[in-house]
């Protein structure tokens, strides 16, 4: 089977070291190695408990029975946070085959047992390759979407569970690890909004012995993976704001795939009082990511504004409107 422990870089050979930043003020991402047995909400929670943190959350949510990456945003980098929301996430998960469960995972009750058997390598495989590309997944009843502003798992824990129609989602690629029946394990990188656990079930019925979700852990978000991300135990033993800075992936760098353009003085100086900003102002003007948005630096290659692109009154006149804007002293 697949070793599904990550590892801890260190963080000084991090991209987190490519823009610098005053150690009195950790703006920026801490990317975490969740443990397991342990909510999303609750790093959360213990990462506000470190020092100069006032501000922080998550850009999207694991299971408590799963490990691995989970974006945090903090301090004014929380503003940033709507830049992750919707990027390819990567998995190594384990299917166990035969058993089915309420919640499509290991932490609920068996509702199911189907015997394993004749299952080739070659079947395998090739049912687990068949989910590649676009699917429909409909989203686990025991799931944190909601129904009339309730969530959904309070109403299967109710016993008046409510099934959500099913939607489409991207499996970017999908591709079996390991066999050790009845347990599979793979690797999947897929659009976020993907349910792993949904993905396990449709996989055993394919197979026609249903199965679960039994292990599972994120790889990667939104371009940053494992080995780069911060063992828990490792940042609640940080006890100044300095000893917490080289954890921190700097604005700059948390969203370093979108077209960045370095600002002269009377640029900022526009952007501080909020003026407009049209396409003649950004000589050369950059491409633009695929929502027209550009990061603008200052000298010092900090985040001083994200930008988008619009159209302006006349259809030939490009300008921008701002996302977010960032102050320093």
């Amino acid at each position: 089977m697949i070793n599904m422990h990550g590892r801890t870089q260190n963080p000084e050979n991090s991209v987190r070291q490519t823009v610098t930043q005053a150690a009195d003020r950790p703006d920026g991402i801490l990317v975490v190695n969740k443990p397991a047995n342990m909510t999303s909400a609750a790093v959360v929670s213990r990462i506000k408990r470190l020092p100069g943190v006032k501000k922080t959350g998550h850009t999207g949510t694991l299971d408590p029975f799963a490990t691995g990456v989970l974006i945090c945003p903090v301090n004014r980098a929380t503003r940033l946070s709507r830049f992750f929301l919707h990027g390819a996430k990567k998995y190594r998960a384990v299917l166990s085959l035969g058993t089915e469960t309420d919640t499509l995972d290991c932490t609920g009750e068996i509702t199911a047992r189907r015997p394993v058997k004749d299952l080739s390598e070659h079947r395998i495989c090739q049912a687990v390759e068949s989910f590649a590309g676009d699917i429909q997944q409909v989203p686990p009843v025991f799931s944190a979407l909601k129904h009339n502003g309730v969530p959904l798992y309070r109403y299967a824990r109710n016993g008046t569970p409510v099934e959500k129609p099913a939607r489409t989602v991207h499996i970017e690629s999908i591709r079996v690890t390991g066999i050790d029946l009845p347990d599979i394990c793979f690797d999947v990188t897929c659009s976020a909004g993907t349910y792993i656990r949904s993905l396990c079930a449709d996989i055993g019925h394919a197979l026609g012995c249903g199965g679960h979700l039994s292990r599972l852990m994120r790889t990667e978000s939104c371009g940053f993976g494992i080995a780069e991300a911060a063992a828990l135990e490792n940042l609640e033993k940080v006890q100044t704001r300095a000893e917490l800075q080289p954890w921190i992936i700097p604005m700059a760098g948390a969203i370093a795939g979108m077209p960045a353009y370095t600002a002269d003085s009377w640029l900022l100086e526009k952007i501080r009082h909020g003026r407009p900003i049209a396409a003649d102002d950004l000589e050369p003007e950059p491409a633009t990511d695929a929502g027209g948005r550009i990061r603008i630096l200052d000298t010092e290659k900090r985040l001083v504004a994200v930008i988008e692109k619009k159209t302006g009154k006349s259809p030939d006149k490009i300008d921008y409107s701002y996302c977010c804007v960032f102050h320093y002293t």
